[in-house]
């Protein structure tokens, strides 16, 4: 493989890998300000063992999370500095939003929560992990702003002479219509992984350990399941939406996850589709009528564009080359998130049925512990797969390719011993996760005691909480 390959490679798994942890920061963060502020309002101390039992497993997650995401910063520089000097001045003021104004909040509320709980007013404290739930939802949004620029660049000039756009309209960037949609369909399903991964530890608890916490790992348990119902009713409307501006913003990306290679209308979509191995053809498929073309346009008798009229228009607009993504990857990720997303908020309601008037869970269910928790986590990693690798062969759509991007003075052997060193230690760091997860899983909800209405000796240093 040339640098280019390589790079992309390298990006890819550094990507992915810091993308395990975001959806799981995102929600569980809320989640655990919820149960906190159960215990606020009901003062139970089942609600608080909770709080400090998930908020501990939060903070192990986040933790992984910031140290491989800073990864992502240095890619720029190392692997793809043309891409930087591109759009640098655009991505600048989102970015920077995201730095001093988000991971601010998040960062310094975060410190307050751990060790507030014997120094701070019960008030007090609660806040202060609101606040590192706003500053989550406000560092996913300005983050999406700066990717949904990528898909549908907006509010910006191109400067020929230094052969890269420079920001005009900030307040468009942020309202980008394809943010609007990307960002609670991308809320929504963290929501979908954060309850999944509370039922999941609930479930292992309540089947392994019984008699153990029974009342309070029940609760979480039934807890986990809505949050995946309610959040996987919202990933599909707001997935309805996002799908509809992606047709009108990027129509090969919709085609290629259809493998749509000539325009229909009406527009079917297919369940399975058989390609040649280059994708250039379809050789056979099972269809749903009319429903790819609501999907696309509203409509259920709406036009969606092909693969082939779509590559001949974009060759007439750019200029000769290729404008077609991998159509197995995008065709597969595209149903693949879907799928295993409907199977995720399924199997909430098999847990909410089989728990229901107060019923135990039976012990195959325990089987659900492990696997529920990865299916929505996969399902947000197919559709960032979807996402980015529809919108190839381009870096930021219709103005700089991929293959325009990369840094021209890093050779091939440079990429590769990078790639095989972030590997090897991303490997490394995920035995460390999974094992301080596991470890704090199989603790158990430790005896706490309630925190002071109000902080007591002055003098009092701040303690760790757990």
């Amino acid at each position: 493989m040339d640098t280019l390959d390589l790079a992309r490679w390298q990006f890819a798994i550094t990507t992915v890998y810091h993308f395990f942890f975001v959806p799981v920061t995102i929600s569980l963060v809320a989640i655990t300000a919820g149960l906190q502020t159960a215990w606020y309002r009901t003062g139970k101390d089942k609600y608080l063992r909770l709080t400090k039992f998930y908020g501990k497993l939060f903070l192990i997650n986040i933790a992984m999370g910031v140290v491989t995401g800073l990864v992502q910063e240095f890619q720029f520089g190392m692997n793809w500095s043309d891409y930087s000097r591109f759009v640098g001045d655009v991505f600048g003021a989102p970015l920077a939003l995201e730095g001093l104004l988000a991971f601010f909040l998040e960062s310094t509320f975060i410190g307050l929560w751990i060790f507030g709980w014997d120094r701070l007013p019960k008030k007090v404290h609660l806040a202060c992990i609101w606040m590192v739930v706003l500053g989550t939802q406000l560092s996913a949004y300005f983050i999406l702003a700066a990717n949904s620029w990528m898909q549908n660049p907006v509010g910006f000039r191109y400067n020929a002479e230094r052969g890269r756009a420079e920001l005009t309209d900030i307040w468009a960037v942020l309202t980008n219509k394809v943010v609007l949609v990307t960002y609670p369909h991308t809320i929504f399903a963290a929501f979908m992984v954060g309850g999944a991964f509370v039922a999941g530890v609930a479930i292992w608890h309540l089947v392994r350990r019984p008699g153990v916490d029974t009342g309070a790992f029940r609760t979480a348990l039934r807890l986990g399941a809505v949050i995946v119902i309610a959040a996987g009713a919202g990933v599909a409307v707001s997935g309805d939406q996002q799908g509809k501006v992606m047709t009108e913003v990027q129509p090969m990306k919709m085609a290629a996850a259809e493998a749509l290679y000539e325009s229909e209308k009406p527009a079917s979509f297919s369940i399975l589709t058989v390609g040649t191995l280059d994708g250039s053809r379809e050789l056979y498929s099972v269809k749903v009528p009319y429903l790819l073309s609501f999907l696309a346009t509203g409509h259920f008798q709406g036009e969606v564009q092909g693969i082939n009229p779509l590559q001949q228009s974009y060759e007439k607009l750019y200029g000769p080359g290729s404008y077609k993504p991998n159509i197995p990857l995008t065709y597969w990720t595209f149903r693949l998130m879907i799928g295993v997303g409907m199977t995720s908020a399924a199997l909430a309601v098999l847990l909410l049925w089989a728990t229901r008037r107060g019923r135990a869970p039976n012990r195959l269910l325990v089987w659900l512990a492990l696997p529920l928790p990865l299916l929505p986590l996969f399902a947000n990693v197919f559709g960032w797969v979807f996402t980015e690798t529809g919108r190839q062969p381009w870096l930021v759509f219709g103005l700089l390719p991929t293959s325009a991007g990369v840094s021209p003075g890093t050779t091939s052997g440079e990429v590769l011993t990078s790639l095989i060193g972030f590997t090897l230690l991303y490997g490394v760091l995920a035995l460390v996760e999974t094992k301080l997860m596991f470890r704090t899983i199989r603790g158990g909800l430790a005896g706490t005691s309630p925190e002071p209405d109000e902080p007591d000796a002055a003098g009092k240093p701040l303690s760790f909480a757990y």
